[in-house]
Formats: C-alpha cells, structure tokens, sequence
C-alpha cells in the first residue's frame, strides 16, 4: 500500500484537541506509550519550539499515518526529536510504504523541502526499507530489552553467575550491617511531586549536575517528568520505583507502560553507595513484582545498548533514521560528503 492519501497540518499545538484520535491510532499499532499525547503534550509545551505541526494522513478518525515534524534549516524538516524521547514522533500502519509516505508528506509542507527525516525508529513498528535513490536508513543505536516469560526464577536463573553472585553478595553485607532494604512503587499523582524531587537529588549529587542535565523540579527536565508522569499516573500507567537502604533514597526508576510494556525512562543512583550496586538491587526486587503481575510482556529499556544491559537480557535491536530526499543527486551529493569526511577524519586520526 502506498502514502497516496492526502495529508493535513495543523500547528503542534492541536494535539491537545485531537489526543483521543492520536492515542487511538497508537494503540491500534500497538505503539510504546512514549507516543503518546500524554508524553508528547508537556514534552511540546518544555521543548517545542512553536514551529512544529501536526501531520495526519488520511481521515484523523482512521489515518493512515500521524506525526509530529519541524523544520530544521533551509529546506529540511524532521520529526520532533528533544533527547526526552526515545523515538521519533511518527507513528504509520505497518503496511504503509515509508518512502510514498515521506515523499507526499514532504510535497505538502511549506516551501520546498529538499530534505525529510524521521529519527530514532523503532523496526518493530516501521519495517525498515531498503536504500532507493531517494531514501536512505542508517542505523542510531542497539537497544535492549526482557521478554517477560516464565517465572522469575526461570529468568533469574538464565542471568549471568557474575550478576547473580554480586547481588547475593551485595545483600549479604547490607544484612550484615544491619541495613533494610525497601522498595516502594509510586502509582498516585500525588506522590509524583516528592518523587521527582528525590530523583532530582540523586541525579545532582552525581556526574549529571556537572554537564546541567540532571533533573530538578525547577528546570525544563524537572517541569516534563512531573506533568508527564502526573498524567499517567492519573490513569494508571504510570509508576516510579523508589529503592532505600533504610531510610535513605539510594536509587529510583522512571517508568512508564502501555501495549504490554513496561518503559524504564530514566534511572538514578545515590553514586555515593555504587559499591553496593543499588541500582541492580533495585532492578532484581522491580523485575521479580513484573513476573509475577503477568500484566507486562515485555520491559524496555529504549536507551543506547550499554554493557550493564547484557547482564539483564540477551536481547538487542536497532533502532534507525530515514531521510528522504526530493531529488535523487541530493543523497547521491550526501553519501560524498559523508565519504569525505570519513576520510578526513581518517587522515586526522591516522
């Protein structure tokens, strides 16, 4: 099937207006609940520029296709991307072709578009196309993920002897010291506003607060994850987990769910107390309640495949970029450019 259908845009701001159609159309692709609106609404309202524009194709009450996209220089336009989401804002039925989709999509924004990218897809959702000569995918980043099946101890007992020996060591020596270990999980609206502050301080007593990135409740970050997960807390699909040594806050997930899956946004730990690992005690107490709810299937992680994943699952993915381009000799003209600097930077490092 192609993208013949037309499209319609509308300022980024109608979301708001149109959020029961968008959510609609993302559960019905069996999209990740960072798609949506409850997500891309405060995510617009901190890091919107006020130049993105909501994309429908076809009838918004069956589309075919829904996005969010901005322009981004001269003749070129993206999908919403701020570093808070994980995937690109572009949700299509599986069975669309994505070059046809980008190619009228780019013929009905404003101007002339030589360029049209769509960031950070996930292939589970949109099939990934072969290059043509007017479209081109390179790969993002691997990302991992736990397929909840079986029991947790049928889990636990497929991890790694180191994983498995250093938590069992960890909680060896907190019983030794006398020390309580105790894991809350956060569902109510009203406990957002502590929790994100609780957060806050792990992130700013650690590395985050040299480079400006940690959350406070003050800050852009801080203002997007209350409003945000007070809104799927209000329905129930929200949730924080909270662990303690004691009475001290020594590590915290932000998560959120949706489509059978449960989505671990953000993770913070008292780096202070790193020897202990609380973060992997965290996790193994989390992952145990998981398994035995048996309401999510799966558990993401959407973040760039680190060394850490590898311990808790053997899964992995890429995720991808599509660019589309109006005139084939542009992408020919970019595969150049990427060559040269290939080559330079080879020179430079030789």
């Amino acid at each position: 099937m192609t993208g013949s259908s037309a499209w319609e845009l509308r300022p980024a701001s109608a979301l708001a207006e149109v959020a029961p159609q968008w959510d609609t159309f993302n559960a019905r692709i069996g999209g990740p609940p960072v798609l949506r609106s409850q997500f891309l609404i405060p995510l617009l309202d901190e890091f919107g520029s006020g130049a993105e524009l909501l994309a429908s194709c076809g009838e918004l009450e069956a589309p075919l296709a829904l996005a969010i996209v901005a322009p981004r220089g001269f003749g070129s336009w993206v999908t919403f991307q701020p570093s808070q989401l994980p995937l690109g804002a572009w949700l299509t039925r599986s069975d669309m072709e994505l070059a046809s989709l980008l190619e009228s999509l780019s013929r009905r924004l404003p101007a002339l578009v030589l360029a049209l990218g769509v960031t950070q897809l996930d292939p589970c959702l949109v099939p990934r196309p072969v290059n043509g000569a007017r479209v081109r995918t390179l790969d993002y980043i691997q990302t991992a993920w736990v397929d909840v099946q079986g029991t947790f101890e049928d889990y636990w007992a497929a991890r790694g002897k180191n994983l498995r020996q250093n938590i069992r060591r960890q909680r060896s020596k907190l019983q030794a010291d006398g020390i309580t270990t105790t894991l809350e999980t956060l569902r109510s609206p009203a406990e957002v506003p502590q929790a994100i502050a609780d957060y806050g301080a792990l992130e700013s007593a650690g590395w985050k607060a040299a480079g400006g990135t940690a959350i406070h409740p003050s800050n852009a970050q801080g203002r997007f994850y209350r409003a945000m997960l007070e809104k799927f807390c209000e329905d129930g699909t929200g949730r924080i987990y909270r662990y303690r040594f004691g009475e001290k806050v020594v590590a915290m997930d932000l998560c959120i769910e949706g489509a059978g899956m449960l989505v671990i946004l953000k993770t913070a730990y008292d780096e202070s107390l790193k020897a202990f690992s609380p973060a992997s005690l965290m996790r193994e107490h989390a992952f145990a309640g998981i398994f035995a709810e048996a309401s999510i299937e799966r558990i993401e992680f959407y973040g760039k495949l680190m060394e850490w994943h590898t311990r808790w699952t053997d899964n992995a993915r890429t995720l991808y970029h599509a660019n589309y381009y109006r005139w084939p000799m542009l992408s020919t003209a970019k595969d150049w450019a990427d060559r040269l600097r290939a080559g330079q930077s080879l020179q430079t490092h030789g």
